[in-house]
């Protein structure tokens, strides 16, 4: 629909404020953060402060406090201004200053806030517990030595919260123990996770091998679907409010939206100035999706490509109902199937998916010629869904 150009640096992390429909803010990775309307698609304020990349931003539940953490060892604590009603004019800075200011001894990679809470978590050498009112944090949680990537707290338990790190783990924790519950190995590095707001108990973790794992936090040791389409690492991901879908960015150059349970996606979005994505998110209404990309930009997706926009009559809504239950109504159709499920790709995409799927075949063929001359029952046929995942710690 619209870019929004600002930044003088890669976007490298977003985030939604759960009170106002229309904000949504964007940290780069020279250390600028930018408050954005929506509706008019213009900045309301920046936030200097950041003397490295912005590697993570989050609100808190009220929406007033913006939190931000980066490479220059520091979490900074904003004040978040009421968009509605102030006039936005490009010759003034909007610009404001941290109210609060934590040092810690490493970099921050991410950072999350309950989602009904006080307390807000940041990723780096370890999981850091802080409050809005203390300079330190109240705990701190160690598992391994590498670096934590990512962390996610859970919507419907305050005190879940789970992490991705650079040893290829997934983590579960509970704010109520000293010690973490449970730790997944993968053969790959997760990259990003979300939790499914409707279905709290589910998580889906974006990941290096160019796919997406839906997991039960109760049975980590199969995925409940995996989600393919992607040609390179997926590096973000976010579910839409409804929990029905969520969107994932890729290092490929494009966004795709998938279904909670489809096994390829259902939309993609791609432009000729685009380059890769590294935050992406859905709008609190779930009509819209916002990429942020290497080439400094934020886009505005329709999340429905096709939908109209603006005021709809009462006769163009039953018009609308009554096409999309003939759709329904012969999908099973061959051709009818085909025109649905057809988007256009760019030629690079096109092409790296095509020998994607040589690579993958040859790899299918390895392993059955290595099943045919083994002995009966040395090499179980293993589902996709267990196959790359490694082993679970508890």
């Amino acid at each position: 629909m619209d870019a929004m150009d600002g930044h003088m640096d890669s976007i490298s992390c977003m985030t939604k404020n759960p009170n106002h429909l229309k904000d949504i803010f964007s940290g780069a990775m020279d250390g600028e953060i930018r408050h954005w309307d929506l509706a008019s698609r213009k900045t309301v304020r920046q936030f200097h402060g950041h003397q490295g990349a912005v590697k993570g931003l989050t609100t808190s539940t009220d929406g007033q406090i913006l939190v931000s953490c980066g490479t220059d060892c520091t979490v900074r604590l904003w004040s978040v201004p009421v968009a509605g009603g102030m006039e936005l004019d490009d010759s003034i800075d909007h610009s404001s200053e941290p109210l609060a200011v934590y040092v810690g001894k490493n970099a921050f990679w991410a950072v999350d806030h309950q989602w009904d809470g006080e307390h807000f978590a940041t990723a780096g050498a370890q999981v850091d517990i802080w409050d809005h009112n203390r300079s330190e944090p109240i705990n701190s949680f160690e598992w391994g030595k590498d670096t934590v990537m990512s962390v996610r707290f859970n919507p419907g338990e305050p005190n879940l919260l789970a992490t991705s790190s650079s040893d290829r783990s997934i983590t579960l924790y509970d704010l109520r123990l000293s010690t973490p519950v449970r730790k997944l190995i993968m053969k790959t590095k997760t990259n990003s996770i979300c939790w499914n707001p409707m279905e709290p108990m589910n998580f889906t973790a974006a990941n290096e091998d160019c796919n997406c794992y839906s997991y039960d936090a109760r049975k980590l040791n199969e995925a409940k679907c995996v989600h393919k389409d992607h040609v390179s690492a997926v590096m973000d991901i976010d579910f839409s409010p409804t929990g029905k879908e969520f969107v994932t960015g890729s290092y490929d150059r494009t966004v795709r939206i998938f279904r909670y349970n489809g096994g390829h996606s259902r939309e993609i979005y791609h432009t000729k100035r685009m380059q890769r994505v590294f935050s992406v998110k859905f709008t609190c209404d779930g009509s819209y999706v916002v990429s942020g990309s290497d080439d400094t930009n934020l886009r505005l997706w329709k999340a429905k490509a096709s939908e109209q926009m603006g005021v709809i009559l009462e006769r163009e809504r039953r018009n609308h109902e009554l096409r999309e239950a003939l759709k329904k109504k012969f999908r099973h159709l061959p051709d009818i199937r085909r025109i649905d499920s057809h988007r256009h790709l760019p030629k690079p995409i096109y092409k790296a998916a095509k020998l994607r799927q040589v690579m993958l075949e040859a790899e299918r063929r390895k392993d059955k010629n290595r099943r045919a001359h083994s002995a009966p029952g040395s090499m179980p046929v293993e589902p996709m869904r267990k196959k790359r995942i490694l082993k679970e710690v508890e």
